[in-house]
């Protein structure tokens, strides 16, 4: 290894599992597994945790269709992200027996104010990869939704709605999702 440059450890889903199974994390460590690396989670601030509350109360028109996940784990080949909200098969067990995995997912949604950048650049491309078919990102800062499907991208605004590519029975405007 050359001057300057940094050695990276790689872990897998199932490393990552019995550290967290050792205890070697605590809660307020806030770490997810991306691409097999560590990545600490920024903190929540009031604008973000009031636009996931509202997505959550939103989402109560799923009822047992689907259940919502807030900030909860899923699994991917070598990553274990956990999106604001995954909306995924009903379980009777809750997911007891292992987190979500992208057959089970039918749509996450990021919340961003500070990590925007990350999200897009990162995060989707991640879920998109894994053949999550929809991810929403509400961006706080640019008062818009962006929506990724696996051969789409568009940005929606104040006064648009969009009905979800799984449940097209429902409709939510840009305007409830932001605030």
């Amino acid at each position: 290894m050359s001057t300057g440059e940094m050695m990276r450890h790689r872990f897998s889903v199932e490393q990552y599992h019995r550290m967290i199974d050792a205890g070697i994390f605590a809660p307020e460590d806030r770490l997810e597994l991306i691409h097999g690396e560590l990545v600490t989670m920024s903190p929540i601030n009031r604008r973000h945790a009031a636009c996931c509350g509202r997505i959550s109360y939103l989402l109560e028109r799923l009822g047992r269709r689907a259940m919502k996940r807030i900030q909860d784990p899923i699994t991917l080949a070598d990553s274990e992200p956990q999106p604001d909200v995954a909306i995924v098969r009903w379980r009777d067990d809750f997911y007891l027996a292992g987190h979500p995995t992208p057959p089970d997912i039918y749509w996450v949604i990021e919340v961003a104010d500070t990590t925007v950048t990350y999200d897009r650049d990162v995060k989707v491309p991640l879920y998109i990869q894994a053949g999550i078919p929809e991810v929403w990102l509400v961006n706080l800062d640019a008062d818009c939704l962006e929506v990724y499907r696996q051969e789409e991208q568009k940005i929606l605004r104040r006064g648009q709605t969009i009905t979800p590519l799984h449940f097209p029975e429902l409709a939510f405007s840009v305007d409830e999702l932001l605030g």
